[in-house]
């Protein structure tokens, strides 16, 4: 199926209002179709609502290692990660609208862990996982690992049609099979161009959580050129507030959104 141009999103964590904030970038740009990568939930502090704009918004979404991790167990996570986890999960299930309620649950059971298109100019391959194409929910790409973990990348690769896009990491930036990595910064109006001759892995960053030293939201427009980065302010005093008033949250959680880390 070939798709229009479409904003990509990814790693919301319960931010409500970074949420908000990309999505109506993404209005003000004429974009109407939106996909999401995953882990809409966990460490931040408004999972239902964010699930509820993500229902509403997108055309789909896939499933994160955070969504996996709420729904069923929060293996290998670290201390602050679980507490997240148990804690989201008793919000969801407090919901006091039962038709609400199930219909969250319902939306979270039922999302993908892959799932492959067609790019906007109708010839591209595009594959979309939250992970990576060789462990979609769970394994991370790193930018070092162009340097450290070439055998990896080749690995991972191999399982690229063409254009692969992916989160998890919460870094924004295109790997090829050099292997390189370039961050935005590296690219052109911040804009990666699709080449006949590469592949191309692209990490959309967060929306919820950036961790490459930027607190804004991040995500990513897909056309029939390629992909530009977007990176979008937002009031993060205010989901710090929230973070805070939550005894079950960690301080780190509200900490990192300021610095971006």
């Amino acid at each position: 199926m070939t798709v229009p141009t479409t904003a990509i999103i990814s790693d919301i964590h319960g931010n409500l209002e970074a949420l908000q904030a990309v999505l109506a970038d993404i209005k003000s740009r004429g974009i109407t179709r939106i996909i999401s990568l995953g882990d809409i939930i966990g460490y931040g502090p408004n999972p239902g609502a964010c699930v509820d704009l993500v229902r509403q918004h997108c055309q789909w979404s896939l499933m994160g290692n955070h969504d996996f991790g709420v729904l069923y167990e929060p293996t290998n996570f670290n201390r602050a990660a679980e507490s997240a986890a148990y804690w989201t999960r008793d919000q969801l299930d407090q919901e006091p609208d039962d038709a609400i309620r199930r219909a969250r649950y319902e939306f979270l059971g039922k999302l993908r862990v892959r799932v492959v298109e067609t790019c906007p100019d109708g010839q591209t391959a595009l594959l979309a996982v939250h992970g990576s194409p060789r462990r979609p929910i769970n394994e991370y790409i790193f930018p070092e690992d162009v340097t450290t973990a070439p055998d990896k990348l080749i690995t991972i690769f191999e399982r690229v049609p063409k254009i692969c896009v992916v989160g998890h990491t919460h870094v924004p930036g295109v790997f090829t099979d050099e292997p390189d990595f370039y961050p935005p910064g590296e690219l052109t109006d911040s804009t990666y161009l699709f080449n006949e001759s590469e592949k191309a892995i692209i990490n959309v960053g967060s929306v919820g959580q950036p961790r490459d030293m930027d607190p804004r939201a991040s995500y990513v427009v897909l056309d029939e050129r390629g992909v530009q980065f977007v990176r979008v302010p937002y009031d993060i005093e205010a989901t710090v507030a929230k973070i805070r008033a939550v005894p079950q949250l960690p301080e780190q959680l509200a900490e990192r959104l300021f610095e971006g880390r």
